[in-house]
Order: structure tokens, then sequence, then C-alpha cells
């Protein structure tokens, strides 16, 4: 029976009472049961996030039944591999790495040229084995995707070794953020409101139970067992629980013939089928703001990815064996591959500090997003030489996820990477991991992504919004974002240089909303002229979110949950290590600065206070990073 622990109650005179404490830390290591369900949650959420990528690019990829289930199975490999990365030498954040869609943009843009381009060309290369029985006419354009995904990781390891991001977040204040964050959480609201409209009462089932548990019954606790800690379980598997009751439902109405589910080519396709006019190719580019991309030919309908119970999966089939090819590099491979990590960049520090603010702890130091994009860069180069289509980032649903169930904990997401381990291996169990109605898939990302908005908008408070200064550079960040794309989705001819390779990065760059946003609102915000109080960056403003921080009882402990762990930081240090770009991953700056760190929990504090105050010589005394 849940109890409401009176230790968790909020005080209505405490004026920090709005701030989110989080019930697990990084650090530490929640019960092996609630461990196993923190981590089965993580993995369908990144479930979820597979369903819908793979959902678009299958479109463009004409796969049979078995190719599907193995290049799904085989995409949960990968991701696993990257979490592992990211956990132990990345940003140390508890981040499940996924296809984000940025990757899906740029992949959509290539595989979009006409078919005879993309098979004409590549006729050399896909007929590889002159005794197949059946070449498969896929096989070019995923070697060109794989290509792509071996480009972008290229440029994200080189991103995060030099050090950029660090040069960025210098620059950012609330104004950059706050759109950035409000921008990644509307990338999906089309397509989660596509995938909902496999059964709306199924979806909506799925967010008012979501909802409940994790608002309304938020300090709702089970009674400790045997003197264990009582912990708030009803908020902590707020997205687990209705995931499996409403699975179990569903499949109950479908064997009672009151539920037939739909597929998911059938859903992300019901928009497109309206604008005909655009005869470019077999498959045009037209959805919503941010992946408004698959529009079939009334003369061409592709197969589906499909829940197809006549085809028997096998139980074991590792990524390295069977049709293996390498990756293709072509120019507009590369030139797609460049737009997509350059985007990645933006969106995978945003996550990281959306990650730490959820979680109440200090933002990551420089140091650690630069290994966080290494760890990014080495999961995507890993991933397109084993055959995965895309490049991989940090998953925005996941991240979103920690901040519903406020539990930190870095086993459960290594734990979440090895049962994903377990699961890409076996296409037996991705096709019944895989095997939620669309619906599910939809209310899931509706919810996680909300949270992403919410936290966009609490950077207002940092700025001065009475503004005009403000409101302009807001409003048209955001705007602009949200029109270029779907303007450029149905004007993809309007950019034409003659050089097909800069058409892809160009029309790329321009069907990204998170670039866009995040481009608009670093350049508003750094070039118009404004006061620090109107920027959110006065002294004033810090002083009162030092206080505010010090509510959290952050603690010298919290600023080492960034550290590398032994051997990577032995290694970090030797002599050799110690020149550009290593030094750019290395920890040994931030130790000089452990107490203004441990008194910055705000994102601003640790990169926009000390930095862009210290650039302007302001406070002289605040050390750089």
């Amino acid at each position: 029976m849940c109890t409401r622990e009176s230790g968790l109650q909020e005080d209505p005179e405490d004026p920090g009472r709005g701030k989110r404490a989080c019930v697990l830390r990084v650090d530490r290591v929640p019960p092996c049961l609630l461990t196993l369900c923190l981590a089965l949650q993580h993995v369908l959420v990144q479930s979820s996030m597979l369903v819908l990528t793979l959902g678009l690019l299958q479109q463009q990829l004409w796969l049979p039944e078995g190719d599907r289930q193995r290049l799904l199975a085989s995409s949960f490999f990968h991701s696993s591999v990257s979490t592992l990365l990211q956990a132990w030498l990345g940003t140390r954040l508890p981040l499940i790495q996924t296809p984000s869609l940025e990757f899906i943009i740029s992949a959509l843009v290539l595989t979009s040229k006409p078919l005879t381009d993309v098979h004409l060309n590549l006729s050399t290369s896909v007929c590889m084995s002159a005794c197949e029985e059946q070449p498969s006419v896929v096989t070019g354009p995923l070697r060109e995707l794989q290509g792509m995904g071996l480009t972008s990781g290229l440029v994200q390891l080189a991103l995060g070794a030099s050090g950029l991001s660090s040069l960025v977040l210098r620059h950012c204040g609330p104004l950059v953020l706050a759109p950035l964050f409000c921008v990644i959480g509307f990338s999906v609201h089309r397509e989660a409101a596509l995938l909902c409209s496999d059964h709306w009462g199924i979806a909506a089932l799925v967010i008012v139970l979501i909802v409940i548990l994790s608002q309304h019954l938020r300090l709702c606790s089970l009674p400790a067992i045997l003197g264990a800690t009582r912990h708030p379980v009803c908020r902590m598997v707020s997205v687990l629980v209705p995931l499996l009751s409403m699975w179990a439902v569903s499949t109950a109405l479908q064997r009672l013939g009151y539920f037939h589910p739909r597929q998911a080519c059938e859903l992300l396709s019901t928009l497109h089928f309206q604008n005909t006019s655009n005869k470019i190719s077999r498959i045009t580019l037209n959805t919503s703001d941010s992946l408004s991309w698959i529009n079939l030919n009334s003369t061409s309908v592709l197969p589906c990815i499909t829940r197809n119970t006549s085809h028997s999966a096998s139980w074991f089939s590792f990524p390295l064996l069977g049709t293996m090819r390498l990756p293709l590099l072509s120019a507009q491979g590369v030139a797609a591959g460049v737009a997509a990590a350059l985007s990645s960049l933006i969106s995978s520090l945003g996550v990281y500090l959306l990650t730490a603010r959820l979680l109440g702890t200090c933002p990551p130091p420089p140091a650690a997003c630069n290994r966080g994009l290494c760890a990014e860069g080495l999961g995507s180069m890993s991933a397109a030489l084993l055959g995965g289509p895309v490049g991989l980032s940090s998953s925005v649903p996941n991240a979103c996820t920690l901040g519903l169930s406020q539990c930190g904990s870095r086993r459960t997401v290594q734990l979440a990477a090895i049962m994903g381990l377990i699961v890409g291996v076996s296409p037996q169990l991705t096709q019944l991991l895989t095997s939620f109605p669309l619906a599910i898939h939809g209310a899931v990302l509706s919810v996680t992504y909300t949270v992403a908005v919410g936290t966009g908008v609490t950077y207002f408070q940092y700025t001065h919004m009475d503004s005009a200064r403000n409101i302009f550079n807001i409003g048209f960040a955001v705007f602009m974002s949200l029109l270029l794309p779907r303007w450029f989705n149905f004007h993809k001819t309007f950019v034409l240089t003659g050089v097909a390779s800069l058409d892809v990065l160009f029309i790329s760059l321009l069907t990204l909303p998170v670039f866009i946003v995040g481009l608009l609102a670093f350049f508003l915000d750094n070039t118009v002229s404004g006061s620090l109080s109107e920027r959110g960056l006065s002294s004033s403003t810090r002083r009162k979110r030092r206080l505010d921080d010090k509510t959290l009882d952050h603690s010298l402990e919290h600023t080492g949950i960034y550290d590398p762990p032994y051997l990577v930081q032995r290694v970090l240090d030797l002599p050799g290590f110690r020149i550009i770009p290593f030094s750019a991953c290395r920890t040994q700056a931030n130790k000089n600065v452990e107490i203004p760190l441990q008194e910055t929990s705000d994102l601003l504090n640790s990169f926009e206070e000390t930095q862009i105050t210290g650039a302007m010589d302001t406070h002289p005394h605040h050390p750089e990073f």
C-alpha cells in the first residue's frame, strides 16, 4: 500500500520549495529490484525513439522483413555500446544514446535524391557479389547512410577533442538556452500526434497514468521492508507502469478483435498523400516542421516495418555477422554527415545541461562536455562500421524521463545498456520489445518532450522579460526555427548551387530546427546590445541564483560525478596527452575551481557567469575554465 512520505512534504513558506531535489543522485545505487525496473524503463523509452527513427527511414529503404528486424536489433546494439562509452568515458551523466532527429533529417535529405541517381550511380558498388540470388536495391543507400554516420562521427570526435564546446558555452546565456530547449521539445510534436492516432484512447490513458504517477502521486512511497530505504516508487516508475499496463490491455483488445494496430509507415505517411505536385523524385520530402520528410507517390508504395507474425525472427544474430559491408563515402554523404554533426553538437550540449538541470546537480564542466562529444563520435563511428544507418547522440526522451522519475543513478543506465546489448543480438527479443502499439510510443514521446519545453521556460525567470530586446530575440529565434524548415520542405529546389554536395549541406542545415534556433539565439543574444540585467547575467541575478542553489545543499561531491574513471584519468594525465587536442578532455583545470563550482549549481553559473563576465573584465576574480 502506498504511503505519503512526510519527510518529502514541501513547506509552503520555503522560498526554494519549487526547486527540484533528485531522489537518487548520479553516484548512488538504488535497490536491486528498483534498479532493474528503472533500467527496463529506459530501454522501453529508447525503443519508442528507435521505432520512430526506423519508421521514418524505412520508407526510403526497401527492406525485407528479416533485414528490418536485424536493423532494428543492431540499432539497439550500437546504441548500447555508445551508452556505455558515454557513461564510462564521456560526461558520466545517466544518458542513453539513440539515433537523434538531427541524423534522421540529414539521412532523409540524403536518401531523397531521385532513385535513378541513387541506384544507377551506385550499381557498381551494389553488385558486389554476382552470385547473389536477388540483389538488394537498399544496399547502395544503406552504405551511403553508413558513410554519412562515419563522417558525422569523425566530426563529432574532432569537435569534442578541439574544445569547441567550452568556447560555445562561454557565450550562452538564458536567452540562448531557453529557446533551444523549447524547440527541442517541439521537434516531434507532429510525429508524436501521428503515432498517437493509432488509437487515441490508449494514448490518452497512457498520458493520464503518467501524469497521475509522476505528479499527483509523486510523494507516495512503498512501505520499507527489512529496514530498507523508502523511495517514492510511484514517481520513479511513472513511465514503466503505464507502458506495461496499457500493453497488456491493448494485447487483450487485439485478441478479442476490438483493436487493430496499424503500421508505422501508414501513420507517418497519411499526412503526405495530399501533396503530389512535386515530381523531383519518387520519394519526396514533405512532412512536419522538423521531420516533414516522407511523401509517397501514389504509384510507389514502399514496404513498411510491421509486426509481421508470419515472419519468424532469429534468436541470435550478431551485428558483425552476415551481410556486413563497409561504408560508402560519397560527397553528398559527407555533406549530410557534417550538417548532422553540427546540429548534434548543439543538441547534445543542450541535453547535457538539461539533464544536470533536471537532476538538480551542478552543470558539467567544459572538459566533461568535450569527453561527451568524443564518446558520441566514437559511438557513431562504431555504429557506421558495424552497419548502422545513422549516427548516435544523447536521447532527449530518456533525459526527460529522468526529470519525471527524479532518479539519476548512473548504474541504472549502465544496466539498461547491458540489457540493450542482449536485445541487440536477438531479433526475436527486439520483435517482442517493439510489439507495443504505436499509440503507446506516441504517448511516451508526447509526455517526455514536454519536460524539455518546460525546462526552457524556467530560464525566463533570470531575464528581464519586459524588455523589447528579449521579446523580439526569443520570438524571432523560435518562430524562424519552425518556419524555415517548413518552407524549405516545400521548396527544396530553391537551393541550387550546381554542386550536389553543397545542395545537400545547405538543405540539411536549413531543415534542422535545432541548428537554426541555436544559431539565431546565439547570434542575436551576443550581437544585439543589451544590459547584463536584460540578458540574465547581472551580479544581483547571480547572487539570487547562488542563494537558491544553497537550498539544494550542493557539496563538493556533486562536482566529482563528472570525473572520469581512475585509469582514464591517468591516461589523460600522461605527458603525451597534455597537448592539443587531448587537453580539452582533461579535468586538471577544474580542480582549481572546486569552490566556485560547488556554489554554482545552476546551468549558467559555471559557464555564463564565470566566463562571460570574466571575458568582460567585470569580475576579474572569477577563474577561467
